[in-house]
C-alpha cells in the first residue's frame, strides 16, 4: 500500500514537491488555506486589469523545465517563456535613466552612452559573478545542504578549501563598490541583494552570483502573466494524481513517539506517513508543532526577509516612459535600508519597484490602459499596528517621485487595491509580513537557513523560501525537488 504524504501549502515549492513524490507513486494530497493555489505567486483581477501579485520574472527556467521532464511531461504543452528585455529600466535621482540588457551587446552598448568609463568594471563584475555561481550551485543551490553525508566528496572539500572564492567575508555593497566607482552602478548591483529580502549592507558578497542568473542565464516572463506558471503546475499536479484541497487550513501536525502521525483538519486527524510544510516555517514552529521548544526558539530568533507595501494600479493612460520592469531609485539607498532593518520602519525616501505586464499581454489592461504593480521593500511586523496613515504617505511618496521622473500617473488611475505587510501576515501567515522568509542578513546565513528535514521529528520536511536553498521560484522549487528526493530516501 502506498505511504501517504500530506503537502501543506499549495505555493510552487508545495506542488513541486507534490508532483514528484506523486509520480513516484506515494499517495499525496495537497492543503491549500486560501481560495487559489500559487501562495504569494497568484493573480488579482479587477474593472478590466490583471495583476500577478507575486513574482513578476522567472530566472533558471531550466529548473522548471526538469520538473516537467521528471515526470514524463513537455513543457511547452503546458505554458511558454518570453525572454525579459530589457531586464529594468532604470531611474536614477539625476533624471538618468538607463536600461539593463540581458544582451551583451546591448548592455556595453549603454554602459557606454551613460556610464563610458564602467564597461570594463562591468565585464570584470560578471566574471567575478560567474566565479561565485560555479563555484555555489551544486553545494548551495541544488543540494540539501544540510545533509552532511551527501556532499562529502572530494569535489565539495576543494570548494570548502577555497571558500574565500564565493565571497563570503565581505558584504554586497563593500564587494560591488570595489568594482564600480560610479555610485549609481553600485546602486544597482547592490539592490540584488533585495531579491531574497536582504540588506546589500549586511548580507554576504556571496550574493553577488544573482547577477550572473539574470544577465547571463537570462530573465523570462511566462506568457498570459506569471500565474500562468502556477496553473501549469496545478495542472500537472492533477494529472499525476495529487489530491488537491482548497480552503482547508491545516490546524496542527500530530505526532507519536518522534514520529509525525496525522494533521489536524476542522477538529479531525487526517493520518500521515509523511508531512511536507509549504508553510513558513517559523510559523509552522510556532503555530503547527508542539514539544520542539530548542528549535522553535532558534527559530525565532532568526532575522525576517523585507516585507513590502504594494499597490495595484489601473491606469487609464499609456505610459511609454516605462518598460515592462521599472526601478525608480531613492536618493540615499544607505539610509533607506538603515531605516528598514536597523530602525524597522518605513523610509522616508523608497525606492519603487513597477511591473507592467500589458507591455508583454496586452489584454491585462483595457485599450491605451495600464496595469501597474508597485512595490516598495518595507521591514517585517514589530507590531499591529495600522497602516492606514502609512499607506497615505507612502501613496504621495509614490506619485510625487513619479512626477518627478517624467511620469506624471496620479489623474490616471482608476481603480486601486493595496496590500500592506499586515496583509501578507494575514493572507500567506507569512512570519512578520516577510516576503521572502529569512532574511541573508549574515555570513553564515547559508548554513543558517532551517534544513528541508527535521532530525527530531521522523516524517516531517520542509519546502518553500523560508527554508533551505531560500527565495524566489527556482530556488523554491529546488526546495520542493530537495524535500521530495529525501522523502524518497527515508519513507520507504
Amino acid at each position: 500500500m502506498a505511504k501517504t504524504i500530506r503537502v501543506i501549502g499549495g505555493g510552487v515549492a508545495g506542488l513541486s514537491a507534490a508532483i514528484r513524490l506523486a509520480h513516484k507513486g506515494y499517495a499525496v494530497s495537497l492543503y491549500e488555506q486560501n481560495r487559489t493555489l500559487g501562495g504569494k505567486m497568484n493573480r488579482l483581477t479587477m474593472q478590466g486589469y490583471q495583476f500577478d501579485t507575486g513574482p513578476s520574472l522567472v530566472t533558471m527556467p531550466f529548473v522548471i523545465e526538469e520538473l516537467f521532464d521528471s515526470v514524463g511531461e513537455k513543457i511547452t504543452d503546458y505554458m511558454s517563456f518570453v525572454p525579459v528585455n530589457p531586464i529594468c529600466r532604470y531611474f536614477f535621482p539625476d533624471q538618468t535613466v538607463f536600461d539593463a540588457w540581458a544582451d551583451r551587446k546591448k548592455m556595453i552598448a549603454e554602459l557606454e552612452r551613460s556610464f563610458p568609463n564602467e564597461v570594463d568594471n562591468f565585464k570584470r563584475f560578471m566574471a567575478y559573478s560567474a566565479r561565485i555561481y560555479k563555484n555555489t550551485a551544486n553545494v548551495f543551490l541544488f543540494s540539501p545542504i544540510h545533509e552532511w553525508l551527501r556532499l562529502v566528496n572530494l569535489k565539495n572539500l576543494l570548494l570548502l578549501m577555497r571558500i574565500y572564492q564565493i565571497d563570503p567575508f565581505r558584504t554586497v555593497h563593500q564587494a560591488v563598490s570595489r568594482f564600480f566607482d560610479h555610485p549609481f552602478l553600485i546602486q544597482l548591483f547592490d539592490r540584488y541583494a533585495t531579491y531574497n529580502g536582504s540588506d546589500p549592507y549586511r548580507a554576504p558578497a556571496t550574493l553577488n552570483t544573482i547577477p550572473h542568473v539574470e544577465y547571463a542565464l537570462k530573465s523570462f516572463y511566462v506568457r498570459g502573466g506569471i500565474y500562468a506558471l502556477t496553473e501549469a503546475l496545478v495542472k500537472l499536479a492533477q494529472r499525476v494524481g495529487v489530491s488537491i484541497y482548497t480552503n482547508t487550513r491545516v490546524e496542527k501536525i500530530l505526532q507519536k513517539q518522534k514520529r509525525v502521525s496525522a494533521i489536524r483538519i476542522d477538529g479531525e486527524n487526517v493520518d500521515a506517513d509523511a508531512v511536507v510544510c509549504n508553510s513558513d516555517v517559523v510559523v509552522t514552529y510556532n503555530d503547527l508543532l508542539s514539544g520542539l521548544t530548542r528549535q522553535t526558539c532558534k527559530l525565532n530568533q532568526l532575522e525576517p526577509s523585507l516585507s513590502g507595501l504594494c499597490f495595484f494600479w489601473g491606469v487609464n493612460k499609456s505610459f511609454p516612459q516605462c518598460k515592462q520592469h521599472n526601478i525608480i531609485f531613492s536618493d540615499d539607498y544607505a539610509r533607506e535600508f538603515h531605516q528598514i532593518f536597523q530602525l524597522k520602519q518605513p523610509p522616508d525616501d523608497p525606492t519603487i519597484y513597477i511591473a507592467v505586464t500589458c507591455k508583454k499581454d496586452p489584454q491585462h489592461a483595457p485599450s491605451g490602459s495600464e496595469n501597474w504593480f508597485v512595490l516598495l521593500n518595507m521591514p517585517y511586523l514589530t507590531s499591529n499596528d495600522p497602516w492606514d496613515l502609512t499607506v497615505t504617505r507612502m501613496r504621495e511618496q509614490v506619485l510625487t517621485k513619479l512626477k518627478k521622473a517624467g511620469i506624471d500617473a496620479e489623474a490616471h488611475i482608476e481603480c486601486e487595491k493595496v496590500m500592506t505587510p499586515l496583509d501578507i501576515r494575514d493572507t500567506f501567515s507569512s512570519n512578520c509580513g516577510s516576503i521572502y522568509g529569512l532574511s541573508s542578513n549574515s555570513m553564515t546565513a547559508a548554513f543558517s537557513r532551517p534544513a528541508n528535514r527535521n532530525r527530531d521529528l521522523k516524517g516531517l520536511y520542509f519546502a518553500g523560501g523560508s527554508v533551505h536553498p531560500g527565495g524566489g521560484v527556482p530556488l523554491c522549487m529546488l526546495s520542493g525537488k530537495m524535500a521530495a528526493e529525501l522523502v524518497s530516501r527515508y519513507e520507504k
